[in-house]
């Protein structure tokens, strides 16, 4: 009897100490994953400021834009082996300057220069791809914009870097 007696608690105080180690492991677990739920609902509060912000700035940038349109210019570029290829291009330039379409108009030869000298500088397999398609977005962005700011250098009233997008309406070589 003194042996069940003495086996008895030591049973006792091993289911307790059990018992203590899987509250502390539910309350850890607790824990990290309310951690976790914060951490995550802080971050996507934070994307979706970012997010939001971004759309007022679209949505700014949608009610004041204005449109300018460059239409079937036919462009001689070469592939990678020399061979010459003929390419068909047109493009709208998105700005917040009212009165971009005439400033492109006016200046049109500037404009078609630039294009001319980017496309030049391409070969066609370049320009077939989607991130070569992305740089000379990009590039003809920049000088656009360089060539307006140039033009217009003594008119306080339009904004610099007006262009803000160009989207390309046709994009054929053959």
């Amino acid at each position: 009897m003194a042996e069940e007696e003495n086996s008895a608690p030591a049973k006792s105080g091993g289911k307790g100490l059990m018992i203590v180690l899987i509250v502390l492991v539910v309350i850890l677990l607790l824990a990290v994953g309310a951690m976790g739920y914060f951490m995550m609902t802080k971050g996507s509060l934070s994307d979706n400021k970012q997010q939001a912000a971004q759309e007022q700035k679209e949505s700014s940038e949608t009610q004041d834009s204005f449109k300018a349109s460059i239409n079937d210019l036919v462009l001689n570029i070469t592939n990678s082996r020399g061979r010459e290829k003929l390419m068909k291009l047109s493009f709208t330039v998105k700005s917040i300057e009212p009165t971009i379409e005439q400033i492109v108009e006016d200046h049109k030869p500037e404009i078609v220069d630039i294009v001319i000298s980017q496309i030049s500088a391409r070969s066609s397999e370049e320009l077939l791809t989607v991130g070569g398609k992305a740089l000379l977005k990009e590039e003809l962005i920049d000088e656009i914009n360089s060539i307006i700011n140039e033009v217009t250098a003594s008119n306080d009233d339009i904004k610099k870097d007006s262009i803000k997008n160009l989207y390309f309406t046709t994009f054929v070589i053959k």
